[in-house]
C-alpha cells in the first residue's frame, strides 16, 4: 500500500462513475458523500441499470436541487454491474474525462477521495483504493469491523496466489481492486478493453479489468488514502463465510444476489 502524500495531482478532467440498480432507498447518502468532496471538480455519471424504483429520477432531482450541472444519469438496460460500469466509464471518457474513478451506490467515499484519486493517478495508471466497512447503515461492532477488515486482507492475499491469476503474460503481480473503489486513466481503460459487459453472477468485472491491465503495464498500485466505506449488507444477509465464497469465483451462489 502506498500514500499519495506530497504528490501533485494528475492533470485532466475527472469522471466519477456510479452504477446503480434499484438504489433509491440508499443512494442519497452516496450522493451526499460525493457532494462533500474537498475536490468537487469532477463529472458524475450515474448509470441507471434498469431500476424500477425511480433511482434515476431521484438522482436527476438531487442534481437539479443542488445546482450540479456536471452530474447526469445515463441508462443501461443490459443488467449487470460490468455492463453498467462499462457504459458509465465510456460515457465519461467520451465527454472528455482523461481520469476515471468508480464507486458504487451503496458506498461512501471519504471526503478526500477525489483529491486522493487525482494524486494517485499522477503515480499509477490503475489505482486500487482502501475499502473499509460502513457503520452507519447496518450495526457493526468494533470486533466485527476488525473481522471484516481482516477478510478483505485475506481476499487480497488469496488473489495473489490463486492459480487463475498466474500467467506468463502478466507483467506484474496480482492486485485486488474492488470495483467500488478504483480509478484508471481513460487511455488505459480503453486499451485494456474496459469492464467485461457481464452479469455479476458470471464474472467479477473488477478482477477481469485488473488482469487485462497486468498484460499492458506495471504502473498500478494500492493507495491507503484513496478511501471508501462499503456496505456490509451482503455479509449481513449471507454471513461472512458465504460472502467470501461469493467473491472467490462464486463458490457460494445465492438465489438472490441483489441485496437491498
Amino acid at each position: 500500500m502506498r500514500s499519495t502524500a506530497g504528490t501533485h495531482p494528475a492533470l485532466g478532467r475527472l469522471g466519477v462513475v456510479v452504477p446503480a440498480r434499484d438504489e433509491a432507498a440508499g443512494i442519497t447518502a452516496t450522493l451526499d458523500a460525493l457532494r462533500a468532496q474537498t475536490d468537487r471538480d469532477f463529472d458524475l455519471v450515474v448509470v441507471d441499470n434498469g431500476s424500477s424504483d425511480g433511482t434515476g429520477d431521484l438522482v436527476r432531482e438531487y442534481a437539479a436541487r443542488h445546482g450540479l450541472p456536471r452530474w447526469r444519469v445515463v441508462t443501461e438496460k443490459q443488467k449487470g454491474t460490468g455492463a453498467a460500469a462499462d457504459t458509465g466509464m465510456r460515457e465519461a471518457a467520451a465527454a472528455g474525462a482523461a481520469l476515471l474513478a468508480r464507486t458504487d451506490a451503496d458506498c461512501l467515499p471519504d471526503p478526500g477521495w477525489t483529491a486522493a484519486v487525482r494524486r494517485a493517478l499522477a503515480l499509477s495508471e490503475l489505482v486500487a483504493g482502501r475499502l473499509v466497512p460502513r457503520t452507519d447503515d447496518l450495526p457493526v461492532s468494533r470486533p466485527r469491523t476488525a473481522v471484516l477488515n481482516g477478510a478483505v486482507a485475506l481476499a487480497g492475499a488469496f488473489g495473489r496466489v490463486r492459480p487463475g491469476n498466474q500467467d506468463d503474460g502478466y507483467l506484474g503481480p496480482y492486485m485486488m481492486s474492488a470495483g467500488c473503489n478504483m480509478a484508471v486513466t481513460a487511455d488505459l481503460y480503453l486499451r485494456a478493453g474496459g469492464f467485461p459487459r457481464t452479469a455479476i453472477e458470471d464474472v467479477h468485472e473488477d478482477r477481469a479489468l485488473v488482469n487485462a491491465v497486468r498484460r499492458l503495464t506495471t504502473r498500478y498500485a494500492t493507495y491507503d488514502d484513496v478511501l471508501v466505506r462499503g456496505s456490509t449488507r451482503r455479509v449481513a444477509a449471507w454471513g461472512l463465510v458465504r460472502t467470501l465464497g461469493w467473491y472467490a469465483d462464486h463458490r457460494y451462489r445465492p438465489a438472490h444476489v441483489d441485496i437491498r
